[in-house]
């Protein structure tokens, strides 16, 4: 009950909703796909892009909304991807640029301030997993890790 209370709550506020999601990351990774930094590394991994983009709607439903849509492990996905401080500019400007142009309302504020707390989570794991210890203000790696 009290999830249903906070994803009405949310989805009121700020007009999101799961067409807005779906919306947003279809135009995201269509972008990601034409990014030559970024697409090679999802192309190295997904091959059918309709499950991905599905899996995608469900994680950011349960970020944003808190519907508790996704069941997965982001973190662990992530860890041993060869990817750097530069991948997660990139990510978190195609995203941002994304939000911006695809959301109304408060809708943009609220997907980018959630994929900012994402992205950071994910560099100090990545760090972590490869034996890096970031400080604050210190930026993920940028050569590539060893895998």
């Amino acid at each position: 009950m009290r999830r249903s209370v906070s994803t009405t709550e949310v989805a009121q506020r700020t007009a999101i909703d799961d067409a807005v999601i779906e919306q947003l990351v279809r135009a995201f990774y269509a972008r990601v796909r034409d990014d030559t930094l970024l697409a090679p590394i999802f192309a190295a991994r997904i091959a059918d892009w309709e499950p991905h983009l599905k899996r995608m709607c469900a994680f950011w439903s349960s970020v944003v909304l808190m519907s508790g849509r996704y069941h997965g492990q982001p973190t662990k996905t992530h860890l041993s991807l060869p990817i750097d401080a530069r991948h997660f500019d990139r990510w978190l400007d195609l995203f941002e640029r994304t939000a911006r142009e695809v959301c109304s309302a408060s809708a943009p504020d609220h997907f980018i301030e959630r994929a900012r707390r994402i992205a950071e989570s994910l560099k100090l794991a990545i760090a972590s997993h490869n034996g890096e210890m970031l400080a604050k203000g210190r930026r993920l790696s940028s050569e590539e890790p060893t895998l």
